[in-house]
């Protein structure tokens, strides 16, 4: 029995093809298709891109509202893509309109006192750093908020918004060769 390559390869070739495109479909229009509409209908959310879905990290570009709860928009979000989701990070992508130049301000002075806290893992000392820099202005507002994964952080100045969401990372079981 002789084996003729060419009808050989062009069958492996178009089988690979049927495969991997009808992985491709299955994956656009039965997983990511239904989540990306179910983002743009959580409350709180203006506009939702389509998300990216990788080996380790599913990523959400969205647009908030600016009366949108940050802890709520993203567990939302996390329930209802749970099935495109999987085991994987969820990251979201904030775009708002260009917070002000106080709010800015207000972030910058603040950054190193929350990037120590998150880095010591003394998450109450973020809200006492920002009632400290909004202090200078009284007008901004703030609001944060805390799950097992994120802290999140709203700051408000009348019709400007700036959203903050930073991951925890858990504490980390160290063993000493020295023990």
């Amino acid at each position: 029995m002789k084996l003729r390559i060419v009808p050989f390869v062009l069958s492996a070739v178009a089988t690979a093809l049927l495969l991997f495109g009808g992985w491709m479909l299955y994956k656009q229009f039965a997983v990511v298709s239904p989540f990306e509409k179910s983002i743009g209908q959580i409350e709180g959310v203006a506009s939702a891109n389509a998300p990216t879905i990788d080996q380790e990290r599913v990523s959400v570009k969205v647009t908030l509202k600016p009366d949108a709860n940050l802890k709520d928009v993203y567990e939302s979000i996390a329930n209802e893509g749970k099935d495109a989701i999987g085991s994987r990070e969820l990251t979201l992508d904030i775009t708002n309109a260009a917070p002000s130049e106080q709010l800015e301000k207000v972030w910058s002075s603040v950054l190193f006192d929350v990037a120590e806290a998150m880095e010591k893992k003394n998450y109450s000392d973020i809200p006492n750093a920002l009632e400290k820099a909004a202090a200078s202005n009284k007008a901004i507002k703030y609001e944060t908020q805390l799950d097992e994964n994120n802290v999140y952080i709203t700051l408000k100045d009348g019709n400007s918004t700036k959203y903050v969401v930073l991951p925890r990372t858990p504490a980390m079981m160290e063993v000493s060769a020295y023990a």
